[in-house]
Parts: C-alpha cells; structure tokens; sequence
C-alpha cells in the first residue's frame, strides 16, 4: 500500500482587508470519491488535508469556479505553518 505524501492545506486571505482571519478549503467529494468542489472554513483543524496535487486542483477550481475569487490570495501552505 503507497503512502500518500498529505500535508497541504490551502488558505485564503482577503487582499484588501488583511485584519479578517484566514479560510481554509474543505473539499467536496462525490460519494465515488470524484472532486466537485471546496468550499472555505475558518476551522482550520476541520479543513481538508491533501497531497500537492490535491491542493492544486483545489486552488485551480477555487480561482476558475468562485465568482469572489479576485478579492482572495489563495495558496497552498504545508500543515503546521
């Protein structure tokens, strides 16, 4: 059995009010395990953990699929930062 390489998260922070606390994504998954989406939380222990190319894809959807995403820096960070 491979032993996944998951420890990213991915945070956002607000561009133009840098006081607001940071979100973190919880990713949405079909019941057969398929991508559908993130959504963003403040709870960071309740925030999904991923590999790199999980937070990737969740950062490229967050950027193409969120209409506020302009008004976000969004990136990936590695769990414990």
């Amino acid at each position: 059995m491979e032993n996944k390489d998951q420890r990213y998260l991915v945070q956002q922070n607000k561009i133009n009010d840098p006081s607001k606390p940071p979100v973190f994504a919880r990713v949405m998954r079909s019941k057969e395990g398929a991508f559908e989406g993130v959504s963003f939380i403040k709870n960071k222990d309740k925030a999904t953990v991923m590999t790199i190319a999980e937070a990737q894809e969740a950062v490229a959807w967050a950027t193409k699929k969120k209409s506020a995403a302009h008004e976000y820096a969004t990136k990936i960070i590695c769990l414990g930062q």
